[in-house]
């Protein structure tokens, strides 16, 4: 797979440029390992002490955490990352296939384990799990799947966003039209496809890897099951982390800086165009482009302050103001004697009604999700525990974000905590006289630790049929300032935020 396929050099640079990139999560530092070996000269500014954003870490007692994404997809990108900057992934990295991808559990008793990149084998677990014919309806909806992909890949998803004119594009595209049904909700789609309700649940879950809702994200984001299934999913030995730190040392490899505890506080503008940063301790850094890592409401509402913008900024700015945050979560971080027999990396534990869920997450009052999905990460990696003795669960459920909900109340995250375990005993697996210590992370904790609005995960939803037309573009209207990460095109994920990366190195080009 090819990543990336558009023109280079568009801004049109004649010699080095002087780069600053805003944030050091995943975007930040795979543009500046892009940027850094196209011949640029890229500094990094990263408030927080560490580098990697939301793909961290946390270590007590011998046992570590992943306590951001627990799986890679759509490894190819990073695959491209690594080879257009020096020797490929795999001399720095151990990438291996988790199989089961999964194991689901159903309120009714049902389990179904899905394979790892066989289509065969997801096909005849669906029809052991659900009953004959379930397979063959997964199928079909994977088949219409693989024509959304293919209609978007491309032209939406490895191309900078042109606004809603590409969809004008697309819609003179008919056979692409039809296959996207951008009018056509998720939801909807596994209806049209599914008919056992289990299995919509399965396929509803895909919209929470966007932090949105089922009901109201488009048909488009059953790309995730394609592609997860198509190329499988993947982990790094020793933990995700390992792959932000990859990134950050193939950075400084290729010569860039990266200065953490250094907060930008102000994209400088001069002649009509971003003329650099100033931290929060007065420094100034020029620069002829500003790459901005963060959210871009932040971008928007707090870093550009010059007089002159606002004229230039307004699109942007309406569309972020019509934008809906994505979800956050409330983890647990669970450190545990004792194994738990048959217990698989990812486990998903469904609750009876599902809606519920999102109607506590996205309606008109938000509130913590009584009975939640839950999710269990617990990888069997001897490098995350002190001894075979010992297992380290990372145990998340979808969360509302901060400010809608306070969750520094006194109290509320511990009574929560309490209640996530006890809905894990309830569900069949109960460690609660295993347990050896807990850490909770809430969604004002996680805005705190990333600055991230409220502890939206993914930057914005996808919620909505123009969802993706309101995230702003990689270039933005102020000459010399770009945009990547999650609240930018194409969204949130490792392999999103990995693609947006490589469209701005694209439009900058080489020195």
């Amino acid at each position: 797979m090819q990543v990336c396929r558009g023109r280079r050099g568009r801004e049109g640079f004649a010699a080095v440029a002087r780069v600053v990139v805003v944030g050091a999560g995943m975007a930040g530092l795979a543009t500046a390992a892009r940027l850094a070996t196209l011949g640029h000269r890229v500094t990094v500014c990263e408030a927080a002490g560490t580098v990697g954003g939301k793909v961290a870490s946390y270590s007590r007692d011998g046992v570590t955490f992943d306590t951001g994404p627990s799986l890679l997809t759509l490894p190819a990108v990073y695959r491209d990352l690594f080879i257009k900057t020096g020797d490929p992934v795999d001399s720095v990295l151990e990438i291996v296939p988790g199989d089961p991808s999964f194991r689901y559990h159903f309120d009714d008793g049902t389990v179904l384990d899905v394979p790892n990149g066989s289509r065969t084998g997801i096909r005849a677990a669906h029809d052991d799990a659900f009953g004959a014919g379930a397979g063959a309806d997964w199928d079909g909806l994977i088949d219409r799947a693989h024509r959304i992909w293919t209609a978007t890949r491309t032209s939406f998803l490895e191309a900078p966003l042109g606004g809603p004119a590409e969809l004008a594009r697309l819609a003179r595209r008919t056979g692409d039209l039809r296959a996207v049904a951008p009018l056509t909700t998720l939801r909807r789609l596994g209806r049209r496809h599914l008919r056992d309700p289990r299995a919509r649940m399965v396929l509803d879950r895909y919209a929470t890897y966007t932090g949105s809702d089922p009901r109201r994200a488009p048909a488009a984001l059953a790309v995730i099951p394609y592609v997860e299934q198509t190329f499988g999913t993947w982990y790094v030995r020793g933990g995700l982390r390992r792959l932000a730190l990859a990134v950050h040392d193939r950075a400084l490899e290729r010569g860039a800086t990266v200065r953490t505890g250094s907060a930008v506080v102000e994209v400088l503008v001069e002649g009509g165009r971003a003329a650099g940063v100033r931290l929060a301790s007065g420094e100034r850094l020029p620069a002829d482009v500003v790459v901005s890592a963060g959210d871009a409401s932040r971008l928007y509402g707090e870093l550009l302050r010059h007089p002159d913008l606002e004229r230039v900024l307004r699109r942007d700015r309406r569309r972020l103001d019509r934008a809906e945050p994505s979800l956050s979560a409330f983890v647990l971080l669970l450190a545990l004697r004792g194994r738990t027999p048959g217990l698989t990396h990812h486990t998903v534990l469904f609750p009876r009604d599902y809606d519920a869920e999102f109607d506590a997450v996205f309606g008109a009052t938000p509130r913590p999700v009584p009975d939640p999905t839950v999710y269990v990460s617990a990888p069997d990696d001897p490098a995350l525990r002190p001894d075979d003795d010992h297992e380290a669960w990372f145990v998340l459920v979808n969360a509302p974000r901060h400010g809608p909900v306070d969750w520094r109340a006194p109290g509320r995250a511990e009574s929560y905590a309490d209640r996530v375990l006890d809905l894990l005993a309830a569900r069949g697996l109960d460690v609660r006289d295993r347990l050896l210590w807990r850490e909770t992370r809430t969604p004002a904790d996680l805005e705190h630790d990333t600055g991230s609005p409220g502890g939206a995960i993914y930057g914005s939803s996808s919620n909505g049929s123009r969802a993706a037309f309101l995230r702003p573009a990689n270039r933005s209207p102020l000459s010399g300032l770009f945009l990547v990460g999650g609240s930018a095109h194409p969204g949130g994920g490792l392999p999103l935020v990995g693609m947006s990366a490589a469209i701005v190195a694209d439009l900058i080009g080489p020195a």
